[in-house]
């Protein structure tokens, strides 16, 4: 089981959007790195395409590495470490910080 999945709402603990939280849009696991949203922001030139023909400068989310982001506790709104459970024969996600069930 992952520690990190799709829509967890994290917070970015070092680099330039340091203290921003998002939601996780995509997971590279190979690469160890994510796209959040609204974190690492870049700008790039698009061409012209059908679906948007004017091309242009366009901002994008990069991804960021996974060391530099932490899941946000449920309780405490704050970066908080992940711990897997066994319950029942079934392993849940627990934040450390505040003991809850993550989704």
């Amino acid at each position: 089981m992952q520690k990190l999945k799709l829509n967890d709402e994290v917070i970015v603990i070092a680099g330039k959007d340091k203290g921003k939280k998002g939601n996780v849009l995509k997971l590279n696991w190979k690469k160890n790195r994510a796209i959040v949203s609204g974190v690492n922001v870049v700008k790039k030139a698009m061409k012209p395409t059908q679906e948007d023909p004017n091309g242009g400068i366009k901002d994008i989310e990069s991804s960021i590495h996974m060391s530099n982001i932490a899941v946000v506790s449920p309780k405490t709104g704050g970066a908080t470490r992940v711990r897997i459970e066994d319950n029942k024969g079934e392993k849940v996600r627990i934040a450390v910080k505040c003991g809850t069930k993550l989704s």
